[in-house]
């Protein structure tokens, strides 16, 4: 019974030893290897990893990429706004070895280095780059944290500004701005339009001058425009050159000299009370008639 006892402690003792000298190491990830504390030049692979046991310590390092937000920093730009800009920072491990015994905590390494380059970046930049021009500060934000991200055995595969925030009275002012800008657009606009138009209408008036039907033309052209609204009363001009048509066609007075005069007709004129006129021919046949002797007063 000893011996069986004996057996059954040497077979437990061995699964320890054996389960403590061996790991699995994922597809993702990259085993560093330390014994006696000294760093082993071999990194291990994905699958069964075998390690002397009580000797070796193994660090599982993950190679996918890290998404890393940046927490909000407040910020005076150049042109002496307050800001607060937040940022996202993508990054990954290139050397397993370099993440285990070149830095501690290479997470929280990334994460302050990223949160001071941004508030760099706020302070070298202007209010308007921060609106539109991220593209250029996103690039410039990547290279401030790969530089000493490169000496950790860490790269930095992209950084993005997710969003600016500006104070109240700096949204009112850009609106304010915005506002005025447009007006000016359509004031620039509008004048633009009579400007052409008021050349176009001068080359018509020019048209115009040389042609006179041409602006009855457009006044027949109104007219019928007008007429197209039912509840409308039309009251039309009597047109210029139409009574100078009518001028034209008129023919000449005849010469009053080459025609022989008219005979004057005798007009009897009614006789006033008290006065005795001309009676004329046929007052003097009358009186010789009836024998009485008539006489004429001038």
């Amino acid at each position: 019974m000893t011996i069986v006892y004996v057996l059954i402690a040497i077979v437990v003792i061995g699964l320890l030893v054996l389960g403590s000298s061996v790991r699995v190491i994922a597809q993702f990830e990259r085993g560093v290897v330390l014994r006696f504390g000294r760093l082993l030049t071999t990194t291990r692979g994905p699958g069964l990893a075998l390690i002397a046991p009580f000797v070796d310590r193994l660090h599982k390092v993950n190679l996918q990429i890290i998404t890393l937000p940046v927490p909000a920093q407040d910020g005076i730009t150049r042109d002496n706004v307050t800001v607060r800009v937040d940022a996202v920072v993508y990054y990954r491990v290139v050397d397993p070895a370099k993440v285990v015994v070149d830095v501690q905590n290479y997470h929280h390494a990334i994460g302050q280095v990223a949160q001071a380059s941004l508030r760099s970046i706020i302070g070298k930049s202007e209010l308007d780059d921060l609106l539109s021009n991220r593209e250029r500060l996103n690039q410039g934000l990547e290279l401030m944290i790969d530089n000493p991200a490169l000496d950790w055995g860490v790269h930095i595969d992209r950084v993005e500004i997710k969003d600016v925030a500006l104070p109240e009275s700096m949204k009112r002012s850009m609106s304010r701005q915005a506002e005025s800008e447009r007006e000016r657009r359509s004031r620039v606009i509008t004048a633009d339009g009579e400007l052409q138009a008021s050349q176009m209408l001068a080359q018509a008036a020019e048209v115009m001058a040389e042609h006179p039907a041409a602006l009855q033309l457009r006044l027949l052209q109104t007219v019928v425009e007008v007429a197209a609204e039912k509840n409308s009363t039309l009251v039309l001009p009597f047109p210029v050159e139409l009574l100078r048509f009518l001028e034209r066609a008129t023919p000449p007075e005849t010469d009053r000299s080459a025609t022989p005069p008219a005979a004057p007709s005798h007009d009897v004129p009614d006789a006033a009370p008290g006065h005795l006129s001309d009676p004329g021919p046929d007052l003097h046949d009358l009186a010789a008639t009836n024998g009485v002797r008539a006489t004429t007063r001038s």
